[in-house]
């Protein structure tokens, strides 16, 4: 039976960076066995069939709970690089310290600090386009591309709020790359035409044509093999059969569905495995607009608001990021079918033990999805925007605001189900994304959140996989 040195599960943002960066330091002769579940449509495919996947993902789970709860994602080569809309927001700082300064949620076990680096080396890789005259949160460089153009509100918000509107940083091209045309500005991202946003085939095919490294797509990884507290293998289903990998380092990069699911069919129980599944909630808001055009922007969500984002509120209630789209949304009243703006706002969830993922006796190959409600931290969150919104737009032109409700189904984005923490009692995997209990297993992607900050969470999963490679190779790390 062969043997690898890593297997790595899947080939969305976790496992793509981790390969990256491991393939940095990593032998010549390395053996490299990855295991994607789905197949590998390309760009011309995923737009005839307006979709991203061969693969039904509803199909793969069952649901109970909130009958109108969604859960999305790609199965597919470059997992959710094929239909995130590539916003690339990082986190605050103070998300990743919510318990101590607001006594709410859990501090993650590393701080923003800590991070920065591989956020912008993730950043680098993705050739994000953001702000060159400031940004919220604390930089090291300058973004790769200059940001995208506003939209005339944007420029509006802009000059009212000057610490608090930007551009968004996106990994929608502002200038051209040798892999990816110019962002056209259209509002289908998620099947983007001209291949103008970052995704794992556009940028890091590469990694899979490395001859140290083994692509097998349609492989199901069913389980991780232990012995004496260490990883040995991984079982997969392909073509009908049942095989087993051996390896020395085992990366599972599944999805925080799947991550805590294949855990639990190893026997890997933990009181918190699959617990605290969650993701954000929002809301949309239509503004007309008094004598004020919009829709001159480059790309399809062009500013970011921080104004209702970080303060004593996070105590009470949830922080809200505002998102400026710059999607065509026109008003049926003639002369003026440009004034009006959508805002879409993003509030954080806690998240709760009671929403999980869990095993099916009934149906064994597919995880049940129990979602019973959103936190009532969340909900204040939404309902303070009744007030708080058109506050902050008294700034500008505005003749009436609308917040659509009820909130809307699903962000797109699964968090918290393998939960990281220094305490191997409260949490599954460590800061560096290792298993507790089995070292020389690592578990990327959002599972590993210990809480749900309103920013988009891609670039956080990419900027952790690179650091969780490194940890390899430092000391007391493991080396290849």
């Amino acid at each position: 039976m062969t043997s690898f040195d890593l297997i790595v599960v899947g080939t969305g943002f976790g496992s793509s960076f981790y390969l990256h960066k491991y393939l940095q330091h990593a032998r010549s002769d390395a053996r490299i066995l990855v295991l994607e579940r789905g197949g590998s449509q390309d760009t011309n495919w995923q737009v005839a069939e307006r979709r991203n996947s061969d693969i039904d993902h509803t199909a793969t789970f069952l649901k109970q709970g909130m009958p109108d709860k969604a859960w999305r994602f790609t199965i597919g080569f470059g997992g959710g690089s094929n239909c995130w809309w590539a916003c690339t927001p990082r986190m605050m700082p103070n998300d990743f310290r919510l318990k101590s300064l607001y006594g709410v949620g859990r501090d993650w076990p590393i701080s923003y600090d800590q991070l920065e680096p591989w956020y912008q080396e993730a950043e680098e890789i993705m050739a994000i386009s953001g702000s060159d005259t400031g940004t919220p949160f604390p930089r090291s460089k300058a973004y790769p591309q200059p940001p995208h153009r506003f939209t005339d509100p944007d420029r509006l918000l802009k000059a009212a709020y000057p610490d608090g509107w930007f551009p968004q940083p996106t990994a929608r091209a502002r200038v051209a790359t040798e892999s990816r045309a110019a962002c056209c500005a259209n509002a289908v991202c998620n099947l983007c035409p001209i291949s103008a946003k970052f995704t794992v085939a556009n940028d890091l095919a590469g990694l899979y044509r490395d001859d140290r490294v083994t692509l097998l797509l349609r492989a199901e990884a069913l389980a991780v093999e232990t012995t004496g507290g260490m990883a040995t293998g991984v079982v997969y289903r392909r073509d009908g059969a049942e095989h087993t990998a051996r390896g020395d380092l085992i990366v599972l990069g599944a999805n925080a569905i799947f991550n805590p699911f294949i855990l639990m069919k190893s026997g890997l129980d933990h009181p918190l495995l699959g617990r605290r599944l969650h993701e954000q909630t929002s809301v949309d808001a239509l503004v007309y607009l008094d004598g004020v055009d919009n829709f001159q922007g480059s790309t399809s969500i062009t500013g970011h608001g921080y104004m209702l984002y970080d303060g004593p509120h996070r105590s009470r209630y949830g922080a809200c990021l505002i998102e400026s789209w710059n999607r065509p949304e026109f008003r049926n009243e003639p002369g003026r079918w440009r004034q009006i703006q959508l805002l879409k706002c993003i509030v954080e969830d806690l998240p709760l033990e009671r929403n999980r993922v869990a095993l099916s006796t009934e149906h064994p190959d597919k995880p049940v999805l129990h979602f019973e409600s959103r936190s009532d931290y969340a909900m204040r969150g939404i309902a303070a925007l009744d007030e708080a919104l058109p506050r902050i737009l008294e700034k500008l032109p505005v003749e009436r605001v609308e917040i659509k409700r009820p909130v809307n189904v699903t962000e797109a984005h699964v968090l918290g189900t393998t939960v990281m923490g220094d305490d191997p009692s409260d949490s599954v995997i460590d800061g560096d994304l290792v298993h507790h209990r089995v070292r020389n297993l690592i578990v990327v992607g959002s599972g590993a959140f210990p809480t749900g900050a309103p920013a988009n969470p891609s670039l956080t999963i990419s900027a952790l996989a690179l650091r969780a490679a490194e940890h390899l190779h430092r000391p007391g790390g493991r080396s290849s």
